[in-house]
């Protein structure tokens, strides 16, 4: 375990998932205070990859200050940033019908949509604490128009203080049964994301690795990544359903403060 840690501790740069390994909702998990003080005295290169598209990076920024930890507004990349990119570049200056939270719509009006409940190219389905039948209903009848359909992430399901939520691929699926059409998601397992934090941190896959607490997510995104993976059992994955997946993590801890152990 010792050699193991040892390899971790060596690498250069760390993509690091925030629910289930930083905190849970609005709980800080044990050890990261002292984990991310460690990145910084150890020169390391660093970024917090999210697939929430709730908030905004400097809305996470705050959200950890808020929980005690100073981290600068640059080391944060979301779904909502990656659907932003996706979507400009496919349909420059296009509109959207968004079913999320501030940070989607924020992502979204800084690479020149708008917002269009009527004839929009998409609607962008994120997490969401207003998700009712009447968006639903509307994103329905606009999907079967001729937008196009797309997920800010994949994850069926989120940690939270009160115990396993639904996610974003939750909450689309109702749009994708009563349209016959399938969502196309950006968040990680998708590649586009996995690029875009190779490119922020400017470093060798080799010299990186990748922590989360899914197989489905973060996991599976590594290792098509050919990164080096730590799976933390903090957060949605426990160790009894490890053995179900047909791939394994470079490295199993309790939570990152094991790192540093």
């Amino acid at each position: 375990m010792d050699q193991a840690l040892d390899a971790v501790r060596s690498k250069k740069a760390f993509i690091c998932d925030m629910d289930g390994v930083l905190y849970h909702g609005n709980r800080l998990l044990p050890g990261v205070t002292e984990f991310i003080q460690w990145l910084h005295d150890e020169d390391k290169r660093f970024v917090f990859l999210t697939n929430s598209s709730e908030r905004s990076p400097r809305e996470l920024q705050q959200k950890l200050a808020r929980l005690g930890v100073e981290v600068d507004e640059s080391h944060f990349y979301t779904s909502a940033l990656a659907t932003a990119m996706f979507l400009a570049a496919q349909c420059p200056n296009g509109s959207a019908y968004t079913i999320g939270e501030a940070g989607l719509t924020k992502a979204l009006y800084d690479v020149g949509f708008s917002m269009n409940d009527i004839n929009p190219d998409y609607v962008v389905v994120g997490e969401s604490r207003t998700y009712n039948f009447e968006k639903i209903e509307k994103a329905v009848r606009l999907v079967n128009g001729g937008s196009k359909l797309i997920g800010t992430n994949s994850d069926l399901t989120g940690p939270t203080e009160q115990g396993i939520m639904p996610a974003c691929r939750a909450l689309v699926a109702p749009i994708e049964l009563a349209t016959g059409r399938e969502a196309y998601f950006i968040g990680k397992p998708n590649p586009l994301m996995m690029r875009q934090a190779r490119k922020m941190l400017e470093c060798h896959s080799a010299d990186t690795i990748i922590i989360g607490d899914r197989m489905d997510t973060d996991i599976v995104a590594g290792i098509e990544s050919e990164i080096d993976t730590i799976l933390v059992l903090s957060g949605v994955t426990d160790r009894d359903s490890l053995n179900t997946w047909p791939y394994r993590p470079s490295y199993v801890l309790d939570g990152v403060k094991d790192i540093l152990a």
